[in-house]
């Protein structure tokens, strides 16, 4: 019998598609409180440089919505129970936007709410997630600090820039809807490390230590980063992976090439002047001179960085 041809889905492919299309830069401004959980410091810089561009396929950016479309219900449950929620600050009238000192590192928090039934008079930080069944169920035998690390430290760390000591965990399984909850306590020492490291992170003018020098590592396989990190994938080329641009207070970038502040836009333009930051590039600088470097290459070949001559 002849094998039948796998049916086309033009409409789920062009759904799809759309996705892709409509999706930003992948590039965060900021070091997100949703990552800094990650186990290596590399990669957070990584992030944090734009060192590799997120491309994620339609089914994921569609994914990644579903959890988002989840909140507006999350809010309306805990409303219809009698919970108070804020899901935007009041003060702008926009989601709460929690930044650190610097002004390079935090995130959007989903809510905070009064009124809970286990502690009605205690402002609570919230988050809502979603999860697969395979999740969810380790994440009630575990809890969160446990099963879900990330979630966790983004939790503390947006106590801590909140100055809220209370945090309130709310996951569904998207399997059969089914809710799970977690109080949580705010852990000031956790949350100070936690500060310290991304302001470390968010300072430091090269990579950091890798978590592993085996690039078969489970947490390199599944990096975002393995390729460059552990090979010689290209680098992207923009104000972030320039040695001529730096972070400054306020979440704002320089360059001192041009001696003025770097808006995203930018950042992400770069300039005829662009110079890799030397760590990124693999090879060994042999000579310099204005607006350019020259480097040898593993090879033995060499490539000159920068200016044409």
């Amino acid at each position: 019998m002849a094998t039948l041809p796998t049916p086309s889905t033009p409409t789920v492919s062009a759904i799809y598609t759309a996705y892709e299309a409509a999706a930003d830069t992948g590039w965060r401004e900021h070091l997100g409180a949703s990552l800094i959980g990650t186990g290596c410091d590399r990669a957070l810089w990584y992030s944090f440089r734009w060192v590799t561009r997120a491309r994620h396929t339609g089914r994921l950016l569609r994914l990644f919505e579903t959890g988002n479309l989840a909140e507006a219900r999350f809010v309306a449950d805990l409303r219809r129970i009698g919970v108070t929620v804020l899901d935007v600050d009041p003060a702008s009238g926009r989601q709460w936007n929690l930044r650190d000192p610097g002004g390079h590192f935090g995130g959007s928090m989903d809510a905070v709410a009064i009124g809970l039934p286990e502690a009605p008079k205690a402002w609570h930080v919230c988050e809502f997630k979603t999860h697969s069944l395979k999740s969810f169920t380790k994440l009630q035998a575990e809890g969160v600090e446990k099963s879900k690390p990330l979630h966790w430290a983004q939790m503390q760390a947006y106590m801590h820039l909140a100055g809220i000591e209370r945090g309130f965990y709310l996951a569904v399984c998207k399997d059969n809807d089914a809710l799970y909850q977690e109080r949580l306590h705010h852990d000031a020492e956790a949350g100070m490390r936690i500060v310290a490291r991304a302001q470390r992170i968010v300072a430091a003018p090269r990579p950091l230590a890798r978590i592993s020098e085996d690039p078969a590592w489970f947490e390199c396989r599944f990096c975002d980063h393995h390729a460059v990190c552990h090979g010689d994938a290209a680098i992207e080329r923009h104000c972030r992976s320039c040695l001529h641009a730096t972070p400054v207070a306020d979440g704002a970038w320089h360059c001192a090439r041009h001696q003025m502040p770097l808006a995203r836009r930018d950042q992400i333009a770069g300039c005829a002047a662009h110079l890799y930051l030397p760590d990124l590039v693999p090879g060994e600088q042999v000579d310099a001179g204005e607006d350019w470097v020259s480097y040898r290459l593993p090879d033995g070949s060499t490539w000159r960085d920068g200016v044409a001559a």
